[in-house]
């Protein structure tokens, strides 16, 4: 299926080839469940594409997310000035960028997302903390909904007006999920020293995030009804897409819902470890979903 997929995006040089099996490998090892649901519920000819798109966003993430503010700051400037030589070069010594670069070639939007996710990893090196939900917007809109982008764009409609709301579909979606990131890593970031739970709702509950407690408890339920909202925003979403997309989009959507009710499962627990849904439960969604395209391809 993957030399298959290759072929049909487009990918077609040796050296090319082997360079998006490298970016396969480093995807389905992060990601699994995602590079999953692609795989089974996304075109053939998109996958290439999709796990260029994601591997660069990680390697990205990877590079700026270690050490003191201003060694994560030097590492950005540095990916930066790579990834900008390897598009006016159309090559790189990378394979993921030399990957991102040919995706780009063939869905130009992809090169758009590529300079605003760089622009907002700017505000993603330099925060410590989250004041409040405006803050927490604007680390949304100048970084998550960008990363989301290089992936989503690729799904995106040509109709104008479809788009405007496939966009704004991809705002709450990614609002949710970065609230939902936020509580499933809250211990971990809490030792780094970066919690993202805005600090005016810690303060308004009177929680403690380094241990578990009723505060925390309410604060993490504020937190998950407010991810709860922009989710059930999202029910529009699939339909703005062409319908071979749609089964991957409702995926994405339902796997969000399964974090969140771990999350609320988990509770004050967050204080002191991590959620995620059962894997069970995700891959009875995946079931579903692949059913349901199946009849659909059949009828």
């Amino acid at each position: 299926m993957w030399k298959g997929a290759l072929d049909r995006a487009g990918v077609r040089e040796s050296q090319l080839r082997r360079d998006y099996a490298e970016q396969r490998r480093v995807v389905r090892r992060f990601a699994t469940a995602e590079y999953a649901a692609a795989r089974l519920l996304l075109p053939a000819a998109l996958l290439p594409h999709v796990v260029a798109a994601v591997a660069f966003m990680h390697d990205t993430d990877d590079r700026i997310d270690r050490g003191a503010p201003d060694e994560r700051a030097t590492a950005l400037v540095e990916w930066d000035g790579l990834v900008r030589k390897a598009f006016a070069d159309g090559d790189s010594v990378l394979p993921v960028l030399r990957c991102v670069v040919r995706t780009a070639e063939r869905h130009p939007d992809v090169r758009v997302y590529v300079d605003e996710f760089l622009r907002g990893c700017e505000r993603e090196v330099a925060w410590r903390s989250i004041a409040d939900d405006e803050e927490l917007e604007q680390y949304v809109r100048e970084y998550s909904l960008p990363a989301l982008m290089l992936t989503a764009c690729l799904l995106a409609p040509a109709d104008a007006s479809a788009r405007v709301a496939f966009t704004d579909g991809c705002h709450r979606l990614i609002r949710a999920m970065q609230r939902i990131d936020f509580l499933e890593d809250l211990s971990e970031d809490v030792r780094a020293g970066r919690p993202g739970v805005p600090a005016d709702a810690v303060l308004r509950h009177g929680a403690d995030l380094t241990r578990p407690g009723a505060a925390l408890g309410r604060l993490v339920e504020e937190q998950a009804d407010q991810a709860a909202g922009d989710l059930a925003a999202t029910a529009p979403l699939p339909s703005t897409v062409d319908p071979s997309y749609q089964p991957f989009l409702r995926a994405l959507v339902g796997v969000q819902r399964l974090r969140l009710d771990a999350v609320r499962r988990a509770g004050a627990s967050l204080a002191t470890r991590s959620s995620g849904p059962p894997a069970s439960a995700a891959a009875v969604l995946l079931l579903r979903e692949i059913t349901a395209r199946a009849r659909r391809v059949g009828s």
